[in-house]
């Protein structure tokens, strides 16, 4: 079984104090769920549960410490639009369930922050979607296309006008939507953690490797020095969904890196032109995307990996090339700051598909799962791990019938090697094409 490996030069997780010892899995337990993975959705699951039934007994349990994961890696957008490749559907109706979904994740987030008084730089700070040249133009000018047909409010930004907030003349134009949230993931996931309802235990360094049939109806989940036995199983998995045994040709596990520089010193913060506490993703989908945070961090963010073993695909020599690419990225954008060094370079996992459809349900009897987020994970994990423990409990509402109409079964992947050889010429290929937005 291949468990999570993932390195640990994870700057938003270096940026926050060490956490209380965890608790782990020992000896023989019982729960009446059991959640597998404390991202987002299993997070949102075991939540969920807790509010549905105060009296059970729900075990959160993860390979890893919270935020060490793909949750705690990303760049730190809550987007509410439909991502790229679902605003390229047809079916409005189908685009606006997503922003339902998306904006109840969000509206869910914002009061969880607020009522535990998570500092995790939560912030409405809107999203930037820039291009550089004329290949970048045109999937600009497109994506207004396909906003104006939603009738989702947005403005270009270009010129001076767009400088004066990132601080680079890089960008040729963006244009701006204001319903994206900007945050430091490894903080919030692990705040939600630290306020999850009594009655769920979270229980961490503690992998799962193996779950089986107890013969009774149930499943007993096996740990290296324990196991969970339980009638009920929810599975917040995204790629690791495949280690189990379930839908284990239809997963795509891919690395995306990033690297950020050292906090902007007072003479930095006078040299730099721009603002504050922005994101900006490319219009170009293999393109760079840019954040400056609230601690005055700069973060570069592109380069895509196929890693059919997870981390172990991945080496410090490639993680050294791909910190030289990224420092390229950012010299072009800030020159002025060329002295900014980078102080953490990391990659995070998750699955795509080959038909981009998330899956979302019940896996077989007793079994619940939500995987494959194909890129963006912090509201489609807070919803669909909420409305997974609906699901599991037989809850109804209008929401679990849009989540329903969005998801569906991801297709079928070809054998390798050809898998392996499709996947990697098809990012090259976006790479070279996209070479002018890197």
């Amino acid at each position: 079984m291949n468990l999570p490996h993932d390195d640990k030069t994870c700057g938003w997780y270096a940026a926050l104090p060490p956490p209380q010892p965890a608790r782990r899995l020992s000896g023989s337990q019982r729960a009446d769920y059991a959640v597998i993975g404390a991202g987002f959705a299993g997070l949102a699951a075991a939540r969920r549960l807790a509010e549905h039934e105060p009296d059970a007994r729900i075990v959160l349990v993860d390979a890893q410490r919270v935020g060490e994961g793909a949750s705690g890696r990303n760049s730190g957008f809550v987007i509410d639009l439909p991502h790229k490749f679902a605003l390229e559907n047809p079916d409005a109706q189908f685009k606006q369930r997503l922003l339902r979904l998306n904006r109840t994740a969000i509206a869910q987030l914002q009061s969880l922050v607020d009522e535990h008084g998570i500092a995790c730089q939560w912030s409405h700070a809107g999203k930037y979607q820039g291009a550089v040249g004329e290949r970048g133009l045109a999937y600009l000018a497109h994506f207004e296309k396909l906003m104006a047909a939603l009738g989702e409010p947005f403005h270009a930004v270009e010129g001076r006008e767009l400088a004066k907030v990132l601080g680079t003349t890089h960008y040729s134009r963006a244009v701006f939507t204001s319903g994206c949230y900007l945050m430091q993931p490894a903080a919030l996931v692990r705040g939600l953690a630290r306020s999850l309802p009594e009655n769920v235990e979270l229980l961490e360094n503690s992998a799962i490797q193996r779950v089986e049939r107890d013969g009774l109806g149930g499943y007993v989940l096996h740990g290296a020095d324990g196991q969970i036995h339980t009638p009920r199983l929810l599975l917040g998995t995204s790629i690791f969904t495949r280690e189990f045994g379930y839908l284990h040709n239809r997963l795509l596990p891919v690395m995306t890196f990033a690297s950020w520089t050292a906090p902007l010193n007072a003479a930095q913060c006078k040299r730099y032109s721009g603002t504050f506490d922005w994101g900006l993703t490319p219009a170009d989908h293999a393109g760079t995307t840019v954040r400056m945070t609230q601690d005055r961090r700069i973060i570069i963010r592109n380069t895509y990996k196929h890693v059919p073993k997870y981390g172990r695909s991945v080496d410090d020599s490639t993680r050294e090339s791909i910190r030289a690419e990224h420092r390229k990225a950012f010299l072009a954008r800030f020159p002025d700051l060329a002295d900014v060094p980078f102080t953490h370079t990391w990659g995070g996992v998750y699955a795509i598909s080959r038909n981009f459809t998330n899956f979302f349900g019940q896996l077989e009897d007793g079994v619940f799962a939500s995987a494959c987020d194909n890129g963006v994970g912090a509201a489609w994990g807070t919803i669909s791990g909420t409305l997974l423990a609906d699901r599991a409990v037989g809850a109804t509402s209008s929401l679990l019938d849009d989540i329903h109409a969005v998801t569906g079964m991801p297709s079928l992947n070809p054998p390798e090697p050809f898998l392996g050889i499709g996947v990697r010429t098809r990012i090259r290929l976006a790479a070279w094409n996209s070479r002018a937005e890197v």
